[in-house]
């Protein structure tokens, strides 16, 4: 750096109002100073301002001057701080480093919570650089059903354990009623585009074998071998035949029915909104039944739908099933499929899901996502939504309500 050059950072801070930042740049476009940083952020009609830039030596005394008057008029307050040449190396060299978001969620955040969060990325080395908050203003009636926080930590630096930090995040997300998510803040970050989802106990608030099962009469039977299942006794290929099988001889008419009064999760119309809205394909990837993934392929215009085919005959269901059982593996199998035919990098995919045979595609997708999931699915997907409804997806893509609003019937 020229010997007659020197660095100053200044901070201003003060009431917001427009013109300010204009103001402040104008007075130091008089001396033809370098802009070397700049940074701002308003909090509640609250100014805070940094520059850092480069200017003649000759020159400092008057811009500070010039400055200090400046705020007088404004009413505003400046801070001035040289910095040194290693100082300023030193924060060059920082911008090589890794990034990370980290995504907080819940139906209301608080301070201990923000707290135990922003300790242990301080034990891993990081360096919160920005925080912004992504959902609305927080209205003060806390009972309000749609009531959601949301805030976004932008971190630089490499955790000195990732999964240390990845189990302490789990453990504080468990115990005191949050969400997280953490993401390597990379270009595909950026560039999601597709998302597959479960269908039964993600997109609908229901398990469609139970609701066909309890019209047949067979709900006692149909729950009793799903439960062998969970317990390992049986494989899911094995108790899916014969919970179909126990469904021979029920009218078709009753899977219409079901279809048209399927209990849709919280969120999830806003959230195929916005989805569609900003071009992403959509897939159901499901070990539930056709018949209700095309029924949801119409009401929201999805893309994909991939489950299970019932077989029928003379308007009644054979307790049999055509083609093969799309398992956990068939799923994982099925996202790389379709991510190849639109030509998406796996990195740039999404997987949603709440059971244990989603565990694949929520491991293959660029972003698994566990959702309101079994403790096993949570415990091995590193990023889960248990508070609030399946628009918190949204959060974690970095959308911001106030973004959303302006645009759409949101």
């Amino acid at each position: 750096m020229d010997t007659n050059s020197e660095l100053i950072l200044i901070r201003i801070t003060g009431v917001d109002r427009p013109g300010l930042t204009a103001s402040i740049t104008e007075t130091l476009s008089h001396y033809d100073v370098t802009i070397l940083d700049i940074g701002q952020a308003d909090i509640h009609s609250t100014l805070s301002l940094g520059i850092l830039f480069k200017s003649q030596e000759k020159y400092s005394g008057n811009i500070m001057k010039e400055l200090l008057f400046q705020a007088s008029e404004l009413g505003i307050n400046i801070r001035f701080y040289p910095v040194s040449v290693e100082e300023y190396e030193e924060w060059v060299n920082m911008q090589g480093k890794n990034r990370y978001i980290l995504t907080l969620l819940g139906r209301k955040l608080s301070a201990k919570q923000i707290a135990a969060v922003t300790r242990v990325v301080a034990n891993q080395g990081l360096n919160i650089d920005a925080i912004k908050r992504l959902t609305g203003r927080v209205p003060l009636d806390e009972q309000k059903a749609s009531v959601r926080s949301c805030i976004e930590l932008s971190m630089r630096g490499t955790p000195k354990h990732r999964e240390q930090m990845q189990a302490e995040m789990m453990r504080l997300s468990s115990e005191l009623g949050m969400d997280f998510s953490l993401q390597l803040d990379s270009m595909y970050r950026r560039m999601r585009r597709l998302i597959c989802f479960d269908m039964d106990s993600t997109l609908i608030q229901t398990e469609c074998i139970d609701e066909l099962a309890e019209r047949a009469g067979v709900g006692e039977q149909v729950r009793e071998i799903t439960e062998r299942a969970m317990r390992g006794e049986i494989d899911f290929k094995e108790s899916f035949t014969q919970r179909v099988a126990l469904l021979k001889g029920l009218d078709v008419s009753v899977m219409k029915d079901i279809a048209e009064n399927l209990p849709i999760t919280e969120g999830v119309e806003r959230l195929m909104f916005v989805l569609k809205r900003y071009g992403y394909k959509i897939a159901i990837l499901s070990g539930g039944f056709t018949y209700f993934g095309e029924y949801l392929q119409q009401r929201f215009g999805i893309d994909y739908v991939y489950a299970n085919e019932l077989e029928i005959e003379d308007g009644k269901l054979t307790g049999r099933y055509v083609g093969d059982v799309v398992d956990g593996k068939r799923k994982a199998e099925l996202l790389k499929l379709i991510a190849q035919v639109e030509k998406v990098d796996i990195a740039q995919t999404i997987a949603v899901g709440d059971g244990a045979n989603d565990l694949p595609m929520l491991s293959e997708a660029g972003l698994g996502i566990a959702f309101h999931a079994k403790p096993k699915v949570v415990a091995n997907a590193k990023q889960s939504i248990n508070t609030i409804g399946l628009d918190g997806v949204l959060y974690f893509l970095g959308f911001k309500d106030s973004y959303l609003e302006e645009r759409g019937k949101l």
